[in-house]
């Protein structure tokens, strides 16, 4: 679990929640017009510009900004040189009985053990990476969308409200919903684009990035693992995706 974004979701949320109560009724800022009107017109309007299979699988994509687990490229980097030491001592067959825990690797290392050449499996797990970016792009996208379009249908809600008071103002006890449906929607809109929506688009472009950067070190360690490259010429070249701070540290 994501510890960061489940605090940042309840914590942002939960000021929000905490200013309504401390300030008074509650009641006065739960309004369903206002409600169908920005969420409902927020997932519609996003509904038409990707397909209904992206905009559903776009859920499950949200769901890794709170469930995800980030591989620690040090940890990769320990792996790759004790898989790289295993296969120049015993060949490239001794890595079938390795114990690999991360996915992708264990991937690669099949592929190198079948024995297929270099290129095809960069090809491979190059390919593999383009896709995985490609679906997480698309709900970063959708995410994103919903961001734009929340606080544009709060507008919209807040003009619904103003012509409805503004018909009405013969009759006072039509004037309070009508004012509340107006204040309340761009209060919705604010509160799904700024509270939720954009950081979990930004959250999960963060995450895609990560997980690019550790699957193109495991490819780069395969292709030094096939060219039978040295243990510590592989862990040097490897160290240059680790910060500059990490791998000072580690020369200390």
């Amino acid at each position: 679990m994501d510890i960061a974004t489940l605090v940042g979701f309840l914590g942002g949320f939960g000021v929000i929640a905490g200013a309504i109560v401390v300030g008074g009724d509650v009641g006065l800022f739960v309004n369903v017009p206002s409600i169908l009107i920005v969420l409902g017109g927020t997932f519609m309007a996003t509904l038409m510009k990707i397909t209904l299979a992206d905009f559903l699988r776009s859920f499950g994509i949200a769901w890794k900004a709170f469930f995800n687990q980030v591989d620690d490229p040090a940890q990769l980097i320990e792996e790759a040189v004790r898989l790289a030491d295993a296969a120049r001592k015993n060949g490239l067959l001794a890595l079938e009985n390795e114990t690999v825990d991360n996915l992708f690797l264990q991937r690669g290392i099949m592929l190198c053990v079948d024995g297929h050449e270099p290129a095809l499996i960069r090809k491979m797990l190059s390919e593999e990476i383009n896709q995985a970016i490609k679906r997480h792009e698309m709900g970063q996208t959708m995410w994103a969308s919903v961001g734009d379009v929340a606080p544009a249908m709060g507008m919209i809600g807040t003009l619904v409200g103003l012509v409805q008071m503004l018909a009405n103002m013969e009759d006072p006890s039509k004037i309070g919903p009508a004012m509340a449906v107006a204040l309340l929607t761009t209060l919705y809109g604010a509160i799904i684009a700024n509270a939720f929506a954009i950081p979990l688009a930004d959250k999960l472009a963060l995450l895609s990035n990560y997980e690019r950067t550790t699957k193109s070190l495991i490819i780069e360690t395969i292709n030094g693992i096939q060219e039978g490259m040295n243990p510590k010429l592989l862990e040097t070249l490897l160290n240059t995706y680790l910060p500059e701070k990490k791998r000072a540290t580690d020369e200390d």
